[in-house]
């Protein structure tokens, strides 16, 4: 399913309201224009070209156009001398606005969320991301739902029975939840496969390490200059979607589980968050993250916001992070800038190599002081808390005390929590 037909390159009107209390000093409309410059390039990636922008200030949206009625009819005109086909607006339009809108602009009217979408359904490729996009766009589009125009009758008068109008809408309804549902039991299925899969690796007893960052912050690239996976990194938006995880033997000799996974970006669609759930866990029950900057951007530190938002949104704002100031091979100052701002960071250009090094031992580094030796005291009948411990974590030492064993265990940080009730 698509949101922007591909068939020709559309031409797109951009929609910008700068709303008073929202930003962290940036001037609110320095602030509109560079979501408008990121929406820009969102279109472009999706197969379109911005032929204007509208920007306008507002003390709150407009319930029924968001833009008031006398900015819509405003944009009715802009859009015919420039010949668009569709206006996108930055913010998340409701159900009603967007129809609202649409009658008076006599053309489509949609989001940033349908843009997202509508770029992830091309970018898809595995069984599960298929699935995942299609159960998010479901989630977009079912309360958007709407008949054929009020050619069609909506309800006969008496009850029990409804006009065509009507009966098509339900159908239509009731055929898109069964998809749903569909949709949503073999994602259950998938992420049973890949909990197993996850269990498997902690068996191991080897650390993860997740690379997190903004789309097109080159953490595919990351990923293959540490562990030289050959993975695809495009100088795109979101061309990655599904989770990769390598092996990677660090300096020490001891090895490691490196992920990669999909990017964020400000205003992540809530319905790709809950979609991509199972996706995303990877980064969750990471010991540690890779925070892939691109320092090379404008609004960097932006960036850095709007992915510390995300992580926290999906469960994992607690767990220990390494920035990885990236691309600083295009802008050398801006680099060193940042990594003054963030103490602890480090400056690579993965794509030429430089830093790597640094990088990993770094690595080695924060993952050494992640680890916690704790001591337990585990009942004789909790068996599955100590197979738990030698699994999960490097036992030191047992004894037994009186209706308890003792275990003194080195343990990763992100597992300490599930052992707290035992810990003593």
């Amino acid at each position: 399913m698509t949101l922007i037909e591909r068939s020709f390159r559309e031409k797109i009107v951009l929609v910008g309201v700068t709303l008073p209390g929202r930003g962290d000093g940036t001037p609110p409309v320095v602030e509109t224009e560079r979501h408008l410059d990121e929406l820009s390039l969102l279109v472009a990636t999706a197969g379109a070209d911005v032929v204007a922008r509208v920007l306008q200030r507002r003390d709150e949206p407009d319930p029924a156009t968001y833009v008031g009625r006398g900015k819509a009819m405003e944009l009715r005109e802009i859009s015919e001398e420039v010949d668009a086909d569709t206006v996108v607006f930055d913010d998340e339009l409701s159900p009603a606005q967007s129809r609202n809108l649409e009658k008076i602009l006599g053309r489509t009217a949609i989001d940033r969320t349908a843009v997202i979408l509508d770029i992830f359904a091309q970018n898809a490729t595995s069984e599960e991301g298929k699935a995942q996009v299609e159960l998010a766009q479901l989630r977009y589009r079912l309360p958007r739902l709407r008949g054929r125009g009020g050619s069609l009758s909506q309800q006969a008068g008496r009850i029990g029975t409804r006009g065509p109008g009507e009966t098509q809408l339900e159908v239509d309804r009731r055929r898109l939840v069964r998809r749903e549902h569909k949709l949503e039991a073999e994602l259950a299925q998938l992420e049973r496969r890949r909990r197993l899969q996850r269990k498997g690796r902690r068996r191991s007893r080897l650390a993860s390490v997740s690379i997190v960052g903004y789309t097109n912050a080159g953490k595919s690239t990351l990923l293959n200059a540490l562990t030289g996976a050959g993975v695809e990194a495009d100088e795109r938006l979101f061309a990655t979607l599904d989770p990769r995880t390598r092996r990677l033997t660090m300096p020490g000799g001891e090895p490691v589980l490196v992920s990669d996974t999909v990017g964020f970006v400000r205003k992540l669609p809530h319905q790709l968050v809950e979609a991509f759930h199972s996706t995303l866990e990877v980064v969750e029950e990471a010991d540690l993250l890779l925070h892939v900057v691109d320092s090379s951007a404008p609004d960097a530190e932006d960036q850095v916001d709007a992915v510390r938002a995300v992580l926290a949104e999906i469960g994992a704002a607690a767990i220990a992070e390494l920035m990885v100031l990236n691309k600083a091979d295009l802008a050398p100052a801006k680099a060193g800038e940042l990594a003054e701002r963030y103490p602890g960071s480090v400056v690579v250009s993965a794509s030429r190599g430089d830093g790597v090094d640094e990088l990993l031992a770094a690595l080695a580094a924060r993952l050494r002081s992640s680890n916690r030796v704790v001591k337990l005291l585990v009942p004789y009948e909790r068996g599955d808390v100590l197979a738990a411990l030698h699994r999960e974590g490097e036992v030191l030492y047992t004894h037994e005390d009186d209706g308890a064993t003792v275990v003194r265990v080195t343990l990763p940080a992100a597992a300490v929590p599930r052992f707290l009730p035992y810990i003593c």
